[in-house]
């Protein structure tokens, strides 16, 4: 299992490297990571099968920015900005109440809301993510009801996906619902990178009472892949920092309010 996680660090240098570079060489990674130029080759070659980059003579390169963003593995960015999820995790669990009905998208940022959420409370639990049903056999709560969409299930993204989750996700009428996302335009749009699970968030969007989008700093200002929803349509945006002025203005003038993770 250490041996697994050690790759998906690799993997993840590789592709920070990547966003800030836009290549990367072998030999360079081979001693950055202490590991031979064959472990480096054979991460680089799983990572292009992947579509997480392009390989070159002697490393690779980012793929181009015209094609659709990247959708990382769920252990990839499960590890990313770990300190900063956290926040925004606990600080979702902290308006979920007694009595509520939440649904909680398949996300590494919003992973840990589960096991932040008071333990007292009686809460039902609507989720597409396989991840969230397997945390939640770690906590033996009868005061947790769990739903799950159903469907067919997506072993990159640990969802469920397809016709059937999208039906079932448009019968629900949560009090909350916490989603993620690619990327959130300050001035007018949210993006997501899985064509999979977008209609599910959609839906989510439509019929929650209150909409809250989960997104760390790194988030803040990136478009691509696509079009999740108007970010009008969402009533909060917590994120592990305060905006700029210049994105402060845009989002109450769409009267999105901003909740900062400062707990």
């Amino acid at each position: 299992m250490r041996k697994k996680n050690y790759s998906i660090e690799r993997k993840t240098k590789i592709l920070k490297t990547l966003e800030k570079d836009g290549r990367v060489e072998v030999e360079t990674l081979a001693k950055e990571l202490n590991v031979s130029k064959e472990t480096i080759r054979r991460d680089l070659r799983e990572m292009e099968q992947e579509g997480l980059l392009k390989r070159t003579h002697g490393g690779a390169v980012s793929i181009n920015s015209t094609q659709q963003s990247p959708e990382y593995p769920y252990l990839m960015r499960e590890i990313q900005c770990l300190e900063e999820k956290e926040r925004i995790c606990k600080k979702a669990a902290s308006l979920v109440k007694d009595g509520d009905t939440i649904f909680i998208d398949n996300s590494s940022t919003n992973i840990s809301i589960l096991k932040n959420i008071n333990p007292e409370y009686s809460v039902t639990i609507i989720t597409n993510s396989i991840r969230l049903l397997l945390e939640s056999t770690r906590y033996a709560n009868d005061n947790f009801v769990f739903i799950s969409l159903g469907g067919m299930f997506r072993h990159k993204n640990y969802s469920c996906v397809g016709d059937i989750a999208n039906e079932m996700s448009n019968k629900f009428r949560p009090s909350k619902a916490f989603l993620s996302c690619y990327g959130v335009d300050t001035e007018g749009a949210l993006f997501d990178s899985s064509m999979y699970e977008i209609e599910v968030k959609r839906n989510l969007i439509r019929h929650a009472g209150e909409v809250y989008i989960t997104a760390d700093h790194t988030k803040i200002g990136r478009k691509g892949g696509v079009q999740l929803s108007e970010i009008s349509k969402a009533d909060y945006l917590i994120c592990d920092r305060a905006l700029t002025e210049e994105e402060q203005k845009n989002l109450d003038m769409q009267n999105v309010k901003v909740l900062v993770a400062d707990i």
